[in-house]
C-alpha cells in the first residue's frame, strides 16, 4: 500500500533503465561521481521490478517497464525470499562503494540510501506482517492486506486510456486473486507463530470483508473497468470479462480470507499491544526505530509526550480562555467545541462535499502566501478528497498521496468523514496544511522537482522527516497568518499539536505498558476532548502500525530545535527561506542526519 508519508520503492533489472526518462534521474555534479549515480540507478530499478504499483504510482510503467501495468507485488514466500536477498545485495554494493574523493552530497546520498537498506534489512529479519504506515505486525488487518488496497488501486490509479490499459487491469484482477490467496496463507502461517490481530481488529477487518461480499457488477474494480472502457469507446466486453474474474476467482479468494479472519477471531485475545508476542518487544523497538529514525527508547519517547502534552494543554489552556471558555478541563472544553452546531457540516453527502470545498479553498489561499517562506515552489496540482466510503470504517482519519512524477495525476489529501461530526470545521484547516501545502505534498513535491537528488532519493521517505515536516507545516501557517481571523482554527491547530504529543503516549502505551484499548481511547478523550469515533479509529491504527504515531512530534521537535537555534545565533541575519532552503534542499533524511545538515548550514552561515 502506498501510503500518504513515502513511496514503497520497488525495483527492475538494469536493462529497465531505458524506460524511464534520463532527466528524471539524479544527474550528478560536475564533481559527482557517475559511479554513484549508477549504482542508484540500478537499486532503483531493481526495486521498481519487485513492485509494479510503484512503477504505475510514478508514471514509471512505459517502455522496457510496460509489462508491470498488468502485474501486482508478490506475497508469497518466494516473493519475501526474493526481497530478502535483494536488501543483502542491495545493501553489499552500498557498504563496498568507496567513499574516498566523493563530494559532500554524494557522501550524504550514499549515507542515506545505506540508512534505507540497514533499516529494511531489521524489520525483514521478522518473518511475519506487512506493511501499514511503516512495518506492521499483521499482514492482513483493517489497514494491510489486499483486499482493501488493490480495489482502490485498480480504480484511482491504474490508467486506463488503450486497450492495452484495460487488458492490464484484467491481468491485475487476476493477479488480486492470486494475492489474497498468498495473504491468506501469510496469516496462517504468522499465526503458527503466535501472532494474531487483537479481536477488535479481526471485527473491523471482518466486516471491511463482508462489504465487499455485493454482486460482481456492484464491486469497485468491475464498476470501474465497466465505466472508464465505456468512457473510451473500448466496448462492454470489458466489463463482462471483469464481472468473470470477480465472480471465478476473487470472490472465492475474498471468501477463503474472510473464513480464516474468523477462524482467527476464535483464537483471539482483547490485548491490544504487541508485548505479547514472543518477538513483539524486539518488533516494536525496530519498528519504532524505522518509522521515527530516532533511537530513543519507548520510555523516552513516552515521557516526551508527556512533557509536550503538559506544554501544549498551558498553550490551549490560555487560548480557550480568552474565548470565554473558562469551566472544566481543557480536554472537556474541547469536547463542547466539537458539539458546537455552528462547527459541524451535516452527515450527509451533501454536507460532506461542503466539508471538501472549504478544504480545498483552504489550500488554495495558503498557496498565495507561501512565497512570504518559501523560495522554491512545487509545481505540481494538488486537491483534497473524500475517503471512498467502502474503506471508510478502516481508512485512517486524513492522509495523503504524492502526484505522479510526470504531473499527469495530482498530489491528493484525502479526508474520512464516515462521521461529520469528527471533523468539525475548526480541525480541518491544520490538517489541510499538514497533508497539503505546505506539509507532505509541499515537502513531497519539491524532492520530486529537485534536479539534485538521484531517482532513488525523490521517491523514498522516513516518517520522522515527512510527519515532522508536516506538523511543522502547521506550525507556519499560523506563523504567516492563516488564524489572524479564526482564533477557532488556532485552537484546532494546538489541539492537533497536543494530538500528536499524545500519540507518542499512547503507542507506547499499548505496546510497552500494556494498555488496552478502550484505556488509550480515553485517554484522548480526557486530554483533548477528542471525538470518540475518531480516537478508536486512531487507536486501531497504532494497533496494527506499531511506533509510527510517535514519528510525527519527534520529526517535529528537530525542526523547531534546528530553527530556534539558528535565530537564536544569528539574530536579525536570520533567513527564513534560507533556512527552509536548508532542510528542504537536501530530501528526505534521517532525523539525525537532519539535525548534521541543520547544523553545517548554520556554521556556514557564522563563518
Amino acid at each position: 500500500m502506498l501510503d500518504r508519508r513515502q513511496f514503497l520503492l520497488t525495483t527492475t533489472s538494469a536493462a529497465a533503465a531505458a524506460a524511464i526518462p534520463a532527466q528524471l534521474f539524479g544527474q550528478p555534479a560536475a564533481s559527482g561521481s557517475p559511479q554513484l549515480a549508477t549504482l542508484f540507478d540500478s537499486l532503483f530499478n531493481e526495486q521498481l521490478r519487485q513492485n509494479p504499483e510503484s512503477a504505475t504510482l510514478l508514471g514509471l510503467d512505459k517502455a522496457a517497464n510496460a509489462d508491470l501495468r498488468a502485474k501486482l507485488s508478490g506475497a508469497d514466500d518466494a516473493a519475501r525470499s526474493a526481497a530478502r536477498a535483494l536488501t543483502q545485495s542491495q545493501l553489499a554494493r552500498l557498504q563496498a562503494f568507496p567513499r574516498a574523493g566523493l563530494s559532500d552530497t554524494d557522501r550524504l546520498n550514499l549515507d542515506v540510501v545505506t540508512y534505507t537498506r540497514r533499516s529494511t534489512a531489521d524489520v525483514q529479519k521478522f518473518n511475519f506482517g506487512g506493511n501499514a504506515f511503516g512495518p506492521s505486525p499483521y499482514v492482513v488487518s483493517q489497514l494491510t492486506g489486499a483486499y482493501q488496497s488493490v480495489p482502490d488501486f485498480l480504480d484511482t490509479k491504474h490508467p486506463l486510456e488503450t486497450k492495452e490499459d484495460a487488458d492490464a487491469y484484467l491481468a491485475r484482477m487476476t493477479a488480486f486473486a492470486k494475492r489474497l490467496e498468498d495473504e491468506t496463507a501469510r496469516m496462517k502461517h504468522d499465526a503458527g507463530l503466535g501472532v494474531i490481530p487483537p479481536d477488535f481488529i479481526l471485527d473491523l477487518t471482518s466486516a471491511q470483508m463482508k462489504a465487499l461480499q455485493v454482486p460482481a457488477a456492484e464491486t469497485v474494480v468491475v464498476k470501474s473497468i465497466a465505466r472508464r472502457a465505456a468512457a473510451k469507446g473500448l466496448g462492454e466486453g470489458y466489463a463482462r470479462d471483469a464481472a468473470r474474474i470477480q465472480e471465478e476467482a476473487i470472490r472465492p479468494s475474498l471468501d477463503r480470507q474472510l473464513a480464516e479472519v474468523q477462524a482467527l477471531r476464535a483464537r483471539a485475545t482483547h490485548d491490544a499491544g504487541i508485548w505479547r508476542f514472543k518477538d513483539g518487544p524486539e518488533f516494536y523497538a525496530v519498528a519504532l526505530h524505522n518509522t521515527t529514525t530516532t533511537r530513543l527508547s519507548p520510555a523516552e519517547v513516552h515521557k516526551f509526550g508527556l512533557d509536550q502534552a503538559r506544554m501544549i494543554s498551558a498553550r490551549l489552556d490560555a487560548l480557550l480562555k480568552a474565548q470565554g471558555m473558562t469551566n472544566g478541563s481543557v480536554g472537556e472544553r474541547m469536547a463542547a467545541l466539537y458539539k458546537d452546531p455552528a462547527q459541524l457540516y451535516p452527515n450527509t453527502d451533501a454536507g460532506k462535499a461542503q466539508a471538501i470545498a472549504y478544504c480545498n479553498e483552504r489550500l488554495a489561499a495558503i498557496r498565495t502566501q507561501l512565497p512570504r517562506a518559501f523560495n522554491r515552489m512545487p509545481q505540481y496540482q494538488f486537491e483534497v478528497r473524500r475517503v471512498p466510503p467502502q474503506t471508510e470504517a478502516g481508512a485512517a482519519s486524513a492522509f495523503s498521496q504524492a502526484p505522479s512524477l510526470d504531473g499527469k495525476r495530482p498530489g491528493l489529501v484525502y479526508f474520512n468523514l464516515r462521521d461529520s461530526a469528527e471533523w468539525p470545521k475548526f480541525c480541518l484547516a491544520t490538517t489541510v496544511y499538514h497533508e497539503g501545502l505546505p506539509g507532505h505534498q509541499f515537502e513531497g513535491g519539491l524532492a520530486l522537482s529537485n534536479r539534485n537528488l538521484p531517482l532513488i532519493r525523490k521517491t523514498g521517505g522516513f516518517s520522522g522527516y515527512g510527519e515532522g515536516w508536516a506538523l511543522y507545516a502547521e506550525q507556519l501557517a499560523d506563523e504567516l497568518g492563516m488564524y489572524d481571523d479564526d482564533p477557532l482554527g488556532r485552537l484546532g491547530y494546538l489541539k492537533f499539536q497536543l494530538f500528536r504529543a499524545n500519540r507518542c503516549v499512547v503507542d507506547t502505551g499499548i505496546h510497552t505498558l500494556k494498555w488496552s484499548r478502550e484505556q488509550a481511547i480515553r485517554h484522548f478523550v480526557e486530554q483533548e476532548g477528542e471525538a470518540p469515533g475518531f480516537a478508536a479509529r486512531e487507536v486501531e491504527r497504532y494497533c496494527v502500525s506499531v511506533g509510527q504515531a510517535c514519528s510525527y512530534k519527534l520529526g517535529h521537535s528537530v525542526f523547531t530545535a534546528l530553527r530556534d537555534k539558528a535565530k537564536a545565533k544569528l539574530g536579525g541575519k536570520f533567513d527564513l527561506k534560507a533556512f527552509h532552503d536548508a532542510v528542504l534542499g537536501t530530501g528526505r533524511v534521517p532525523l539525525d542526519i537532519l539535525q548534521q545538515v541543520g547544523d553545517r548550514w548554520l556554521a556556514a552561515q557564522i563563518a
